[in-house]
């Protein structure tokens, strides 16, 4: 099942710097993981923003769930979630 997520990270404005520098190398090694494991297919920053839009690949509603809660930015992010389907006019022949 294919979902397209909106992610907008808001890490408030007085968490000290070394927490936050953590925090975010976690969550790359995260969703580096992901990536590589092709669950986590596409990855876009929002330009002018601390946003992305991605492309997840997963079973379920509950296993995508379960990644998004994962990510050590989780506590600190606004998400939108909404699920994909082919398209009938696209000419690819897979959801890659």
């Amino acid at each position: 099942m294919l979902f397209k997520v909106e992610m907008t990270v808001k890490i408030p404005h007085d968490m000290p710097e070394e927490i936050a520098a953590d925090i975010k190398a976690r969550e790359k090694a995260y969703a580096q993981k992901l990536q590589a494991q092709g669950q986590w297919l596409h990855l876009w920053r929002v330009a002018g923003s601390y946003a992305n839009v991605s492309i997840f690949d997963v079973q379920s509603n509950e296993e995508l769930q379960e990644i998004i809660s994962q990510l050590p930015l989780f506590p600190y992010m606004e998400i939108s979630v909404a699920p994909l389907c082919r398209h009938p006019s696209s000419i690819h022949e897979d959801d890659r």
